[in-house]
């Protein structure tokens, strides 16, 4: 007997599935979770077969049976309707993957699994999110450089000039990856690189006169906020890092034995394991930190969530609150006093210095010969730096 509505809305579940069966090999699968699946029992070349109609109630009684009836028809002229199901969803699986989202996804899955940084990765997603309203759906072989100079001049109306800037960085990043995985031909997004205005360099400000510099750590010790703040604030000048890479120090990485901070290459912005000498006056700061946040994975927690870093935000906004405006000092400045103070001192190497704030050797073959070397001139150079920045907080020069 066929299946009616009122049958097929109140098949409840057991403790095994059954099936209550309509006409035309058509079947209402129950299963013990309370699903209600319909399916096509048929055969071809003598061969039985089965093929998934939908789930009810998203697929009616009517749909299931119509469904039913369009198979049979194909069964009719020996076409297997589950082999054309196959086929339509792979169609339809590669169609997703030529779209411009389909292939900016598989872009940024290729940066992760190349090992880029959790904060690349953010950023790569930002710059996707721009574009996909007004071409993530559109075929990437299809797109003009029209479509994408639309979203540049929308961001360049609203001033916001870098945004415009890192958006077609990343749509040209996309079609370069769908022209070396055959699926585009050119790259129109590099066609536009003079069509928008280019946003003014941002220098990061930072002291470099001794004397402001002065003033600048006798104001950090009378810095009064929170605990985490406070001793990220004071080792900042003692280390040559950049801001990233001090609040996300984690204990593990700290080794007092040895007076060193090794960083893993994940964390660096150029990708490559870093080791940090740290003088009396560094390991004096972590010694206080741990006694804080010792039990915890990061030396500098977030006040609300231990679980997680400071804000990339906080050092600034320190510094904001000691009357340092940001046209001034930054918490990247710190890197940039050391460096120059360091080169005027004219007491050690310009390489020491470069490996020291981790800069990227140009040359690929003497870069990796010198990351292991200059190691005792650091450790010199880093209780020296940190003698130099007592005597300047006390005022001698």
């Amino acid at each position: 007997m066929a299946l009616t509505d009122v049958a097929v809305r109140n098949a409840k579940p057991r403790d095994r599935a059954y099936k209550l069966a309509d006409s035309g090999g058509l079947y209402l699968l129950v299963t013990t979770a309370g699903g209600r699946l319909w399916r096509l029992k048929y055969r071809i070349d003598g061969i039985e077969r089965k093929l998934a109609l939908g789930r009810y109630p998203d697929v009616s009684l009517g749909d299931a049976r119509k469904a039913r009836d369009s198979a049979r028809q194909s069964i009719a002229v020996k076409i297997d309707p589950s082999t054309v199901k196959r086929r339509e969803k792979a169609l339809r699986k590669t169609a997703a993957g030529t779209t411009f989202s389909g292939i900016a996804d598989e872009a940024i899955d290729k940066a992760k699994r190349a090992g880029k940084s959790s904060a690349t990765i953010s950023k790569l997603e930002w710059a996707r999110d721009w574009l996909l309203p007004s071409i993530g759906h559109r075929p990437i072989e299809q797109i003009e450089p029209q479509e994408i100079l639309d979203v540049l001049r929308s961001l360049e109306r609203k001033g916001q000039l870098e945004t415009a800037r890192r958006v077609r960085a990343f749509a040209s990043r996309v079609f370069r990856f769908a022209v070396v995985t055959a699926r585009a031909k050119s790259d129109p997004a590099a066609l536009l690189a003079e069509a928008i205005a280019s946003p003014r360099p941002k220098h990061l400000a930072a002291i470099l006169d001794p004397r402001r510099a002065a003033e600048l750590l006798r104001a950090i010790q009378g810095y009064s906020g929170q605990p985490s703040t406070i001793l990220a604030l004071k080792l900042s000048p003692h280390v040559f890092l950049r801001p990233g890479e001090l609040r996300r120090a984690e204990w593990s990485e700290i080794n007092f034995e040895k007076a060193v901070w090794r960083i893993p290459a994940e964390k660096m912005k150029m990708r490559r394991d870093h080791a940090v000498p740290l003088s009396k006056q560094a390991v004096a700061i972590l010694r206080e930190a741990q006694a804080l946040t010792g039990n915890q994975r990061y030396v500098f927690g977030a006040f609300a969530r231990r679980d997680r870093p400071l804000s990339e935000n906080t050092i600034n906004g320190a510094l904001r609150r000691l009357k340092f405006e940001s046209s001034e000092m930054s918490a990247h400045g710190f890197r940039s006093m050391a460096s120059t103070l360091l080169n005027e001192s004219g007491r050690w190497s310009p390489d020491a210095i470069e490996r020291a704030l981790a800069h990227k050797d140009r040359d690929a073959i003497r870069g990796a010969y010198h990351r292991g070397a200059h190691w005792e001139e650091r450790v010199q150079m880093a209780q020296w730096w940190s003698d130099y920045l007592d005597g300047l907080q006390v005022g001698v020069d």
